[in-house]
């Protein structure tokens, strides 16, 4: 039995890490803040109603239509129909649509009820379809994936019907059926498979060796080599049935092929109960179906940039709650920097982290991105759940002012002393001045405009100014980053050069 992400997570045991030491801030990507952080998913998907909140895993999504598709039905958008754009859809409103979690494939599979009818599919007008009336039939592949409710004999999973008129002139009704029999999936071809002169038509039928599972996604496949006039019915991967459309009945003989009359059209679920999902039919012989749920090379999620408010902001670790089934797995990558372009998609910009753990190298910068691998287990068919991601990251605050500011007045200039800021990261100090209040718009002749770098030092003699007046004075502290960070102003002092001061 194939287990969906669903049947697999009930029973998963949750890796919920928690980082060893606190970071006063972080950025919470998913659970109640959303996934919209990911702006780049490569074969992953959000998903809800697998837990409280929407989850990413990996995308069961087909792509679009592989070269030589002729008729691609996905049922996640039921709106556009076929994909590969050669046959008009027709959904009646006894079938409805499965949603995401109980479909096999991406969004949606098509839910029968047992109704009369089924979804019509027939050729576009104009259109090269391969059922197109008067096409001569190739190689060709019809594969889909079936879930039966109940597996009740005489329940019609597919049919066709055509007529045409014979060389001879006798009208001929084509069929295809594929239904329930004997607790066993049928095929019959009646009047589909002509021999080249169209005097001579080969009834086929193929069925499986047993009865499927109810309530069991299983993969269906029936396959035809125009060379040999073979004909195979697989299930899951496994030959179920092989008949030869010759005149011999084997291998030897002359080749039936199949040619299509007026009026074709496909019904599928006329009497079903049940889903249908990733209908196709392609012109080539498929020689092996594509099973499992996922792709074995899993999928990627990488978010836009995130801003850490300050350069040379420290990343400290990143933490994940997320789930892991059987043998499906999940990885992690950081990288960082200050600026918010020329970023290149390089693998080694990428540094892989250990949810719960501190990064392993040392990490700043003002920006920083999260990559997302989700790998499915061996089969294929299990996806890991991730439900939030923590970033933890230290920014790099400006160290506090200085302490104990005292101005001294001079002869045309003031001398300023102060305490070392408590910052290990100082890497110098401004001196600002003004003639106003919290205005530190000054100048002077000989040091320049406010403010003015001292250095490390703690002392700073503000000359070329003028005796008589006022001046107002405060110390910020900055660190040792590129750009450096200023801290804030120490409290204000106050002096008045004069003559008389000595």
């Amino acid at each position: 039995m194939r287990k969906g992400i669903v049947q697999a997570a009930l029973s998963a045991v949750f890796f919920v890490s928690v980082l060893p030491f606190a970071c006063p801030d972080a950025l919470i990507i998913g659970g109640s803040a959303g996934w919209s952080a990911f702006a780049d998913r490569r074969g992953v998907s959000e998903s809800s109603g697998v837990r409280n909140k929407p989850v990413l895993t990996l995308s069961s999504a087909k792509s679009s239509p592989e070269n030589g598709a002729d008729m691609s039905l996905s049922f996640d958008d039921p709106i556009k129909g076929d994909a590969a754009g050669n046959y008009a859809i027709t959904i009646p409103q006894s079938v409805s649509i499965a949603g995401p979690l109980r479909a096999r494939s991406g969004n949606g599979a098509a839910l029968f009820a047992g109704a009369e009818g089924g979804i019509t599919v027939e050729p576009k007008k104009g259109s090269e379809a391969l059922f197109q009336v008067g096409q001569r039939i190739g190689d060709f592949s019809i594969e889909f994936w079936l879930y039966p409710a109940n597996m009740e004999n005489g329940e019609q999973i597919l049919s066709w019907n055509a007529t045409r008129r014979s060389r001879s002139g006798d009208i001929v009704f084509q069929r295809i059926r594929c239904l329930v029999a004997r607790n066993r999936v049928e095929w019959a071809f009646a009047d589909f498979f002509s021999s080249p002169d169209e005097q001579t038509r080969v009834p086929i039928m193929l069925s499986t060796r047993g009865s499927l599972v109810p309530r069991t996604w299983s993969h269906h496949l029936i396959r035809f080599d125009s060379s040999l006039g073979l004909l195979e019915y697989l299930v899951d991967g496994k030959v179920e049935s092989v008949v030869y459309a010759t005149s011999s009945g084997g291998e030897r003989g002359e080749r039936y092929v199949p040619i299509v009359g007026s009026g074709g059209a496909f019904s599928l679920g006329p009497r079903f109960t049940g889903m249908i999902d990733e209908f196709r039919v392609v012109t080539s012989f498929v020689e092996k179906a594509a099973l499992p749920r996922f792709p074995r090379a899993g999928g990627r999620a990488v978010t836009k940039l995130l801003d850490l408010g300050t350069t040379n902001a420290a990343i400290r670790g990143l933490d994940a709650t997320f789930s892991a089934p059987l043998t499906s797995a999940a990885r992690f990558f950081v990288r960082v920097g200050d600026m918010p372009y020329g970023w290149k998609d390089e693998e080694a910009s990428w540094i892989p982290v250990e949810p719960g753990k501190p990064v392993p190298v040392e990490l700043r910068g003002r920006w920083a991105q999260i990559s997302c691998v989700l790998y499915p287990d061996g089969a294929g068919e299990v996806s890991p759940i991730l439900e939030e991601l923590r970033l933890d990251y230290e920014p790099d605050v400006a160290p506090p002012p200085p302490s104990m500011v005292m101005a001294t007045a001079k002869n045309g200039a003031v001398e300023l002393r102060w305490r070392s800021s408590s910052d290990s990261d100082v890497g110098g100090y401004l001196v600002y001045f003004g003639e106003d209040p919290s205005e530190y718009f000054g100048t002077s002749p000989t040091i320049g405009a406010s403010p003015v770098d001292a250095g490390l030092a703690t002392s700073f003699v503000v000359d070329g100014l003028h005796d008589g007046t006022l001046y107002y004075f405060a110390i910020a502290a900055y660190d040792r980053a590129s750009p450096r960070h200023i801290g804030e102003f120490s409290r204000e002092v106050t002096a008045r050069p004069a003559r008389t001061v000595r």
